[in-house]
């Protein structure tokens, strides 16, 4: 019994994700021995009292666990996958309340001096498999106000859990499930009005310093650019294209002749120009709504209506809403502020560390930026830092190939499976995959804020290792039994 077991490992497993993930994994391991070398003080990289010997506890755990998950029924995680959602909310709750205050964040469970786990890291394999099983059911239709509702319901409030340990970069993760339900039918319009929201939010914060008329210039840019996309979604969804004409047109004269009396001295207020052009378009949008009976028109206006209450509360959201030290993330990240002895120290010094590496790095344990610790957190969420700076471009691109077969790998693994759970499960995965690869990179060479989420096999810690182990283990076990199922 137990060697045909073996055999159906063998046989059955996916070993280029498995190489794949070794390779990263002892990539990490390497790079976390480099990040946390200590020239004086220089310890074996086996040796348990540092970082990369423990990372290596970790490591042997992670491919006992990753092992033991091949062995079970791939039925227990279809079967049990509320159960474990359940648990883990609980755990979640559970941590919010009893978990101590380390750098402002209670999201650790300590279990002995040298042992803290993170349930937040856990959480996420247990988000896919409750949303693998529910989009699973019996006669399932996603577009429908009920299952919408309880999707939503499941992926917020493991964030709005996570978000009182503080840890809002934890609780950002779970927005890439978007990514899943977009390939299970979820209209395209809504990562567009996802995509408009953010692109709008940078536009309008960078440029709320300055003023044109009784707004912001911020302000004024996403008007005329809520003018071009409402033309646009009529052409791309109505074909209409005398509509979007009478649009383009409208505005180039609404703001032209403006502009051509304000060339003789005259006193123009723009901001009240941008918005009786938003109140013409949105009456232009009802009328043809009305003539025509389309929703099109009526969805662009409830679009452009929104769109300016929208930027018209960011300095709210901005100001009121979110933490000092997430105000200053933000404004280093879009420019507004240096601050390179505060919230800009981190990516300064790390951006410094990778271009030093050049084209082929300094080689192993040579880098000078992180053996010297000017980069704060090198062996965790900065740890990209370390590979650019010993390894060069060449090496930063050969990270970065990986993560990108191994995230291709897995939306080949989750087409291929028979089953609507295996699909959503693995979509799960490796969209969770990407948006810690890219979030990861970007914010350490400065593309994103600062939020503090790690590089997955790469950064130092069991909960992170663990957890993207668990994550990828089952659904590689879930591939197994595709065929039987």
């Amino acid at each position: 019994m137990y060697q045909r077991e073996e055999e159906h490992i063998k046989s059955s497993v996916d070993w280029f994700t498995i190489i794949l993930y070794i390779i990263m994994v002892f990539f990490g391991w390497f790079s976390i021995y480099g990040a946390s070398y200590n020239y004086e003080h220089a310890t074996s990289m086996f040796d348990l009292s540092g970082r990369a010997g423990m990372q290596l506890v970790w490591i042997g755990t992670s491919l006992v666990l990753g092992f033991i998950i091949l062995k079970l029924d791939s039925n227990l995680y279809d079967i049990l996958a509320y159960y474990i959602y359940a648990a883990f909310m609980l755990l979640l709750l559970l941590t919010v309340i009893i978990a101590p205050d380390i750098k402002g964040s209670r999201s650790w469970l300590v279990i002995t001096d040298t042992i803290r786990l993170q349930p937040a890291e856990f959480a996420k394999f247990a988000v896919a498999l409750a949303l693998a099983r529910f989009l699973n059911s019996y006669n399932f239709k996603l577009l429908t106000a009920k299952n919408l509702l309880i999707i939503a319901g499941i992926i917020i409030l493991p964030m709005l859990l996570i978000l009182l340990q503080k840890e809002t970069g934890s609780a950002l993760v779970y927005t890439v499930f978007i990514l899943m339900l977009y390939r299970e039918g979820l209209p395209g319009v809504v990562l567009f009005l996802g995509l408009s929201a953010i692109v709008f939010f940078v536009v309008g914060l960078k440029y709320s310093e300055t003023d044109i008329g009784f707004i912001s210039t911020g302000e004024f840019m996403t008007i005329i650019m809520v003018i071009i996309i409402s033309a646009a979604l009529l052409l791309s969804y109505r074909q209409d294209k005398v509509a979007a004409r009478n649009i383009i047109l409208g505005a180039l004269v609404l703001f032209g002749i403006p502009y051509l009396i304000s060339l003789l001295d005259v006193n123009i207020d723009f901001g009240i120009i941008a918005f009786v052009s938003i109140g013409i378009l949105v009456i232009y949008l009802l009328f043809l709504a009305r003539k025509y009976w389309s929703k099109v028109y009526l969805l662009t206006a409830a679009f452009a209506i929104g769109s300016v209450l929208f930027v018209s509360s960011i300095d709210y959201l901005f100001n009121d809403v979110m933490q000092p030290h997430q105000q200053m993330r933000i404004k280093v990240t879009l420019g507004m502020e240096d601050d390179l002895m505060g919230a800009g120290y981190n990516v300064n010094q790390s951006k410094i560390a990778i271009g030093s590496g050049g084209l082929l790095g300094k080689g192993y344990l040579n880098g000078t930026q992180t053996k010297l610790k000017y980069v704060p957190e090198q062996d965790t969420d900065f740890i990209f830092c370390t590979v650019g700076e010993e390894q060069g471009f060449a090496g930063s691109v050969l990270v970065l190939i990986l993560f990108s077969a191994l995230i291709l790998r897995l939306f080949f693994l989750s087409e291929r499976q028979k089953s609507t759970f295996g699909r959503v499960y693995g979509y799960c995965v490796a969209c969770i995959f990407f948006f810690h690869l890219a979030i990861n990179v970007g914010m350490v060479i400065g593309l994103t804020p600062v939020i503090g989420i790690p590089l997955p096999f790469f950064s130092y810690g069991g909960s992170s290792l663990w957890g993207f182990t668990i994550l990828l283990f089952i659904f590689l076990r879930i591939d197994m039994a595709r065929k039987r199922r």
